[in-house]
């Protein structure tokens, strides 16, 4: 088989990517070693920025978000009990939030790629990628025991932190930052009408707690847990006497509590490699940088990433602009990094680190608190990361 972009991975970035050069008019196959039903099964965030919003319209899949998405023009952080809501609309010019599930950005991809024909390879084994710096790459891997072969002009890693992407490039090429952090989200989904209208991050002496929603009957409740905390550990009615111990009273009389749909644990880690390129290999998403997800740029850094190499690329095909290839690293890398600051920023803000931080870093946690949640600047630089930054052109 050949092409002109290999994209290895089938989850919303590399579904995206793909819609986006299809549009364009620049052939690719999509290939990726789960199932279907396992892509759609991956439980995620879904809260979006104005930049994917704009991203998912613009490569035409975005009826269903559009009509069923819930813009959020606000959020509320609690601290010490006390409700401090940030009005993103008020502070940032307008821009505002959507909740819409990852699973449903997925499910509309892949529905828009079913419907326009591209090719995808699912349950692809033993995934493996060739002469990355040579003039034409390719990528082999086993379908239903028969070997295969794409002969393509870039590569597109959008496997995620455990694909083989990342993983091809030679031992010492990648410079990589990690920070790990010493706890876990125990996340609940339910059927259950959302507890607040806007989506509460609160701090509490017993550990950290978000509500949010995926829809006006269906919310996903987190909680800080230790690391060494199990699922098995908690029941459903564990879980709901835990979240009202540590919300405002008002706020947990009137959480209406239900059967759980689905509960994880996800340990919390700040993860980036640099560079994000490697010959004809562009890393995106989770194969190059994770966030914790106290500050929702997860899926959002992924898009700003697919952004980035998709309008590189449209200017290779259509314009010969080869000379922009070497500037994708470092146009992504920018935004990656400003992501990651606000994660790491927010996370610190807002959990428990039970004895981790020293007395210096307790009252540093303290000084944020006190200035950013009592000065109008300190609330717009909440609410300007928290609705994105903007995009960077490309040229």
């Amino acid at each position: 088989m050949n092409t002109q972009v290999a994209i290895i991975g089938a989850g919303p970035s590399g579904l995206l990517l793909g819609q986006l050069l299809h549009k364009a008019g620049i052939d690719n196959i999509i290939i990726e070693r789960q199932t279907p039903d396992y892509v759609l099964g991956r439980i995620r965030a879904g809260v979006l920025e104005q930049g994917t919003i704009d991203l998912l319209r613009e490569s035409g899949v975005s009826a269903r978000m559009d009509a069923e998405g819930l813009v959020h023009e606000g959020v509320e952080l609690v601290f010490d009990g006390k409700r401090v809501p940030i009005h993103l609309s008020a502070l940032t010019g307008g821009k505002s939030v959507m909740v819409y599930g990852q699973t449903e950005v997925t499910r509309d991809l892949m529905d828009a790629r079913a419907a326009n024909g591209a090719p995808i390879i699912y349950a692809a084994n033993d995934v493996r990628l060739h002469e990355l710096k040579g003039e034409r790459p390719y990528v082999t891997f086993e379908k239903d025991g028969q070997p295969q072969r794409i002969d393509c002009d870039y590569i597109a890693g959008c496997d995620g932190y455990h694909g083989v992407s990342r993983r091809t490039i030679p031992e010492g090429v990648l410079t990589e930052y990690e920070r790990v952090y010493p706890f876990g989200w125990l996340g609940l989904l339910s059927d259950t009408p959302p507890v607040n209208e806007e989506l509460i991050y609160a701090q509490h002496p017993r550990g950290f707690s978000l509500c949010s929603q995926r829809s006006l009957t269906r919310s996903r409740y987190y909680l800080q847990v230790p690391l060494s905390d199990k699922v098995e550990d908690w029941s459903d009615a564990r879980f709901w006497d835990e979240l009202k111990a540590r919300l405002p009273e008002e706020v947990a009389a009137r959480l209406v509590t239900g059967p759980s749909l689905e509960k994880s644990i996800a340990p919390l880690r700040s993860f980036v490699v640099e560079p994000m390129q490697y010959g004809k290999l562009f890393l995106v998403g989770d194969a190059a940088h994770i966030v914790p997800p106290t500050g929702a740029k997860g899926l959002n850094l992924a898009a700003s990433d697919v952004c980035y190499l998709y309008r590189i690329l449209v200017k290779v095909y259509r314009e010969g602009r080869t000379d922009l290839l070497e500037k994708y690293s470092e146009l992504a890398l920018r935004r990656v990094w400003k992501g990651e600051r606000f994660s790491w920023f927010m996370t610190n803000l807002l959990h428990d680190f039970d004895g981790e931080k020293d007395a210096w870093d307790r009252k540093m946690q303290e000084a944020d608190r006190d200035y950013f949640l009592s000065s109008t600047a300190g609330l717009a630089n909440i609410a300007e990361n928290y609705v994105g930054l903007p995009y960077e052109e490309v040229d």
